[in-house]
């Protein structure tokens, strides 16, 4: 190999942190494209990414609503809001367009795959 080959070189640290930023990035886009063009600021999304808290919760946080807000704005019961959001229930189909229309998104923002 060449010297101007090896200038021309990225170090392998390097180019697995670029991955690593590509894939981010990729993250967070395919994230905003969920949400219906509306991206989440980065401490919200991270939770969500990081599987630390439903996406319902993260939303509703985001918001500034309590969970019986949520409830109230959704029609829902509070109790069916927080089985959702802790994951002792998934929620029907119905359920998630109530609180993707009470929160201003989609329902593919708050499905989690």
């Amino acid at each position: 190999m060449t010297e101007a080959a090896r200038d021309d070189m990225v170090p392998r640290r390097d180019y697995e942190a670029l991955l690593a930023r590509i894939e981010d990035l990729e993250d967070i886009l395919a994230a905003r494209d969920a949400s219906g063009g509306e991206a989440l600021p980065m401490d919200y999304a991270r939770r969500i990414i990081m599987d630390e808290a439903h996406p319902v919760r993260v939303w509703r946080e985001y918001r500034g609503l309590t969970l019986r807000a949520l409830a109230e704005r959704a029609g829902m019961q509070p109790g069916y809001v927080s089985e959702i959001e802790s994951g002792k229930k998934t929620g029907s189909v119905d359920a998630y367009r109530k609180l993707a229309a009470a929160l201003e998104t989609t329902v593919d923002a708050l499905v989690m795959e």
